[in-house]
This record gives structure tokens, C-alpha cells and sequence, in this order.
């Protein structure tokens, strides 16, 4: 039967976030895919708080547990279901501990003052994007863009994703830096939007300044700032 005990703090006051996470900005913040977020809470590795507005119930969870889905991340899931349940309990019981020890067979020490502290800076990037990207009902009906232009966020998470570099997007969009380019797949994940906004990113490449075949995009249009050549159908 495995062992566990709790190493005790070490000179370590660890002022936890109060704040409640839904399950989507649980997954962007631990790198969990949402199915395996849902996965745990459904098998009740985890019992997030539910809060009920009319008919919708949300389910939120707090930031101890959100330090077990991050340690579920990197590997804790190759422990048995029921260790996994009293890690979860011991770690909900007092988020600030150091490690975990456990016992079986062979000695297993879990670090979670080192997950905890990846996790918060991961934390403040989140806080960071959510203070220059914005949601306005009269900036392209609500579209999630960047403070001060009409820059898609989503958008731009996209074109990461289908492999463009960050400095071809800075060439392309010289109003953003590299930061705030990198918080746009977090926060995309962490905030996903029912159906999509309909600014298509797929049959587009970003150009330098000095291709030809694309124009420059007016600071008026809708996709601000990208200087993009249409790709051709079927183009080897």
C-alpha cells in the first residue's frame, strides 16, 4: 500500500490566488487538452465548484486544483487512480506544500512548489493578455482583437499555428511585438469562442514588405495590418 506523507514548507509563504478557472482556462494554463480536463472532473479526480445562473450551470475551479491538473501534466498520471485522488485531496487541503513523498515499492518525490511556481507565471501571462486584448460589441462585433487596433486575436493564433514565424508576423503587423503575439494561442484556448469570428486565415500567407504579389492592407479593413498574398488552389 503506497505511503504518503507531506515534506514540510521550507521558510516558503505562498500567497495562493482566490480567483476560480473554468475548465477551458484550466487546460490553457496546464497545457491539459480540455478532454482530459473534463476526463478528471467527470471521474471526480477533481470536484470543481458549480455555480448555477438560470438553467446554465459552470463549472469553476480553484487554484489548488488547478496545481494537481498541472502535476496530472507532467506525469502524475502514471500513479494509480486512487493515489491520484489523495495527492488531489492533500494538495486542495493546502496548495503551499513543497513536495509529496510517496512510498511504493519505490521512493517517488512529487515537487510541487516547482510545478506551482510554473504554473503561476503561466498565470500572469493569462492576466497579461487579458489586459491588451479586448472584446468590444462595436469593434468588429465583438471579435477579440488587441487594444488599440482591429487585429484579430484569433487570427493571429492561427497563422502561428500553421507555422509562420513570430517575425514574419511582426513584419506583417508592425502595431504588435512578440509578446503580445505569443499570448494569442493562451488565450484563444483559455477563452474559446462559440463558432468563429469569420476571418479565414487559411487560404493566406503573410509577405515581407517587398513581395509584390500582395498589396498593403489599409489600417481601415478588417484584418488590419497584414500584408498577404492569396494562395492558389491546388498550387504545388
Amino acid at each position: 500500500m503506497p505511503v504518503l506523507s507531506i515534506l514540510p514548507r521550507l521558510g516558503y509563504n505562498y500567497a495562493m490566488p482566490t480567483m476560480k478557472y473554468t475548465p477551458a482556462e484550466a487546460s490553457a494554463l496546464t497545457n491539459l487538452p480540455i478532454r482530459t480536463v473534463r476526463r478528471l472532473i467527470d471521474r471526480r479526480q477533481i470536484r470543481p465548484r458549480r455555480l448555477q445562473t438560470g438553467r446554465s450551470v459552470q463549472r469553476l475551479l480553484s487554484w489548488e486544483q488547478l496545481v494537481y491538473l498541472q502535476l496530472e501534466a507532467e506525469g502524475l498520471a502514471l500513479l494509480p487512480v486512487a493515489e491520484r485522488r489523495k495527492i488531489a485531496k492533500q494538495i486542495e487541503a493546502d496548495a503551499g506544500i513543497d513536495a509529496i513523498f510517496v512510498s511504493e515499492g519505490r521512493a517517488l518525490l512529487i515537487q510541487v512548489k516547482t510545478v506551482r511556481k510554473e504554473l503561476d507565471e503561466r498565470l500572469k501571462k493569462l492576466e497579461l493578455a487579458e489586459s491588451v486584448i479586448v472584446e468590444d460589441p462595436e469593434t468588429m462585433r465583438g471579435t477579440p482583437v488587441y487594444r488599440g487596433t482591429r487585429i484579430p486575436v484569433e487570427l493571429i493564433a492561427d497563422i502561428l499555428n500553421q507555422g509562420a514565424s513570430i517575425d514574419e508576423i511582426v513584419e506583417g503587423y508592425p502595431a504588435l511585438d512578440r509578446e503580445k503575439i505569443e499570448l494569442a494561442p493562451l488565450y484563444v484556448q483559455a477563452f474559446p469562442r462559440r463558432g468563429r469570428s469569420g476571418i479565414d486565415s487559411g487560404s493566406y500567407r503573410l509577405r515581407s514588405h517587398r513581395d509584390a504579389c500582395a498589396q498593403r492592407v489599409d489600417d481601415g479593413d478588417a484584418a488590419i495590418g497584414l500584408h498577404r498574398c492569396r494562395l492558389g488552389r491546388g498550387a504545388g
